[in-house]
């Protein structure tokens, strides 16, 4: 069961979790897809996207749960990006961690993820 990530401020997922729905970021919506990142792209992701944010959440989900609305598309250089098109229900969730920066500013990932 291959995890995928997505890292989200926290009061947003907290919205989500409370709705029963989460439709993403403004990013997502823009894009008609919700982002997510493999083990291997998600330090690249979060250096990118997210540098010097704070209060953001480490979503992991079971990619095999996510059906045929997941797909694997090309992306930053090429590398299959999986994006999720359609509302991410929490309950698809494995598990959430607070996604803490350094003094860097850049965010800490674990290296049994990354």
């Amino acid at each position: 069961m291959p995890l995928i990530y997505k890292i989200c401020p926290e009061g947003l997922w907290r919205e989500a979790e409370a709705s029963g729905r989460f439709a993403g970021a403004a990013i997502d919506l823009s894009d008609g897809f919700i982002h997510f990142s493999t083990g291997a792209q998600l330090r690249e992701t979060a250096e990118k996207h997210f540098a010097g944010q704070r209060d953001l959440l480490l979503i992991a989900v079971d990619d095999e749960r996510l059906g045929e609305a997941l797909r694997y598309e090309p992306s930053r250089g090429g590398a299959l990006f999986p994006h999720l098109y359609a509302a991410l229900d929490p309950r698809a969730v494995r598990w959430i961690v607070p996604l803490a920066a350094g003094p860097d500013g850049l965010h800490l990932i674990s290296e049994d993820i990354a």
